[in-house]
């Protein structure tokens, strides 16, 4: 019995097992925590620690967003807003230095220049506009009553001669006063020898004065000495040789001493007036020559300086120089166009081409590259221009470069960026002011 008992296998109690199992189990599960737990955390995303990409359109930097887009304004495509955007300098009011990469540079159309010394002066080239010669005009009146009859000069750009009838005048004064130099006249002849013809010879000396300065003619006096006869009109004629510009009067008008008949211009010599800037003051002076371009007769005609005016144009810093040009055949006519041209010295001096001064009235401004796509603005003096350059005195050196093209496009860059540097000091400021401490609502209060 004791055989069959040893041979016969004892199995174990299931509820032993159980325990066990479930305590190497919750062991796993720890241990794989603690690991978890215990690794090396991972670093948080860069977009969190940098500050948030913009974008701006390159033509008109006031726009900005911050995602890509299209330009309102122009269409073209944003471009983000890399590197150093501004760089605070000391500078003039209201600008700071930028900077502007490559790309954007190619797609502004940027340009530089060198500052350079170079040959202003040589010609001096002025706009100019051709005007009537105000010594050479003239106004047609009479010294009486009368009717005006068999006018000549009826309408206005009618050429006249000197010395030609405009039109004849019907005059009762006229009339009387011939009639009193007649009867002076035959009254002294019928009194020669005796002691009265030198005392009609006096009234017929005054009588005939008074047709002169009634504007009679020689000829009528001659006519009136040989037959005799009173001259039914008075013959008005022109003062000098022109053209017609204001008619009053028709066939038939009433004419007294105090109306003006006609006023006509000679045009043999006619002005030129020409806008002076005040930097070129200096080098032009009165009695100067001069040469007139005009396109569209084809030729260059020779004059010269005759007045510069005392008296500046506020508004647009100007002053009117008057030149003198002949006029013989009449070519030059009243507000034409033309190039006036004058020789004035050249000199070696420090220039900039002209588009690089950015003048706002008051100051006037240059952007100068200093490098690593950096343009610094500065307020700089300037002397006199030339036809594509300026005389630099104060704020570049020789060498440097500033910007030409798109020098406005800098210029709004550079205004934006110095207000919102403006702005992030304000706001700056006010969150490193100490901010006042609370008020207790028990303040005041007895317990």
């Amino acid at each position: 019995m004791s055989d069959v008992l040893n041979e016969t296998p004892i199995a174990p109690e299931p509820r032993r097992w159980k325990p066990l199992l479930m305590g190497l189990a919750l062991g796993l599960v720890v241990g794989g925590g603690a690991m978890f737990l215990a690794r090396p955390k991972a670093s948080a995303p860069q977009a969190t620690q940098d500050t948030a990409q913009t974008w701006q359109c390159p033509m008109h930097p006031q726009i900005m967003q911050d995602h890509e887009g299209d330009c309102p304004i122009c269409g073209m495509d944003l471009v983000p807003m890399t590197g150093a955007q501004a760089l605070e300098s000391p500078g003039p009011e209201g600008l700071v230095t930028v900077q502007i990469d490559a790309q954007r540079r190619q797609l502004m159309g940027l340009r530089t220049a060198v500052v350079e010394p170079g040959d202003l002066g040589g010609d001096l080239r002025l706009p100019g506009r051709v005007v009537l010669d105000e010594t050479r005009l003239k106004k047609v009146t009479v010294k009486l009553e009368g009717y005006v009859e068999r006018l000549q000069a009826d309408f206005v750009g009618r050429p006249v001669s000197k010395g030609q009838v405009l039109f004849e005048l019907y005059s009762p004064e006229f009339l009387n006063a011939q009639r009193e130099y007649l009867v002076a006249q035959r009254t002294r002849a019928s009194l020669a020898g005796t002691e009265q013809e030198a005392r009609w010879l006096e009234i017929a000396g005054t009588a005939r004065r008074r047709l002169e300065f009634l504007d009679a003619p020689p000829s009528l006096l001659a006519k009136l000495d040989a037959t005799g006869e009173v001259v039914r009109h008075l013959p008005v004629v022109s003062p000098i040789s022109g053209i017609v510009t204001v008619r009053n009067v028709a066939q038939g008008s009433r004419l007294g001493p105090a109306d003006t008949a006609l006023e006509m211009v000679d045009l043999s010599r006619v002005w030129v007036l020409a806008d002076l800037y005040e930097q070129d003051l200096a080098r032009v002076k009165p009695g100067m020559a001069a040469e007139l371009e005009l396109p569209a007769l084809g030729r260059t005609v020779a004059g010269r300086v005759a007045f510069l005016d005392p008296m500046l144009d506020p508004k647009t810093r100007t002053l009117k120089a008057r030149l003198e040009f002949p006029n013989p055949g009449g070519e030059l006519r009243p507000d034409m166009f033309g190039e006036v041209r004058l020789k004035v010295g050249s000199r070696r001096v420090l220039t900039v081409p002209l588009d690089a001064i950015l003048d706002s009235g008051t100051r006037k401004i240059a952007f100068v590259d200093v490098g690593q796509g950096y343009l610094e603005p500065r307020e700089v003096q300037v002397g006199q221009s030339g036809r594509d350059s300026i005389e630099v005195l104060e704020g570049l050196e020789a060498g440097e470069q500033v910007v030409t093209r798109a020098a406005f496009l800098v210029d709004s860059e550079s205004r934006l960026q110095a207000a919102l540097a403006e702005l992030a000091r304000r706001k700056s400021e006010a969150a490193a002011a100490p901010q006042a401490p609370a008020a207790d609502p028990h303040a005041g209060h007895r317990h």
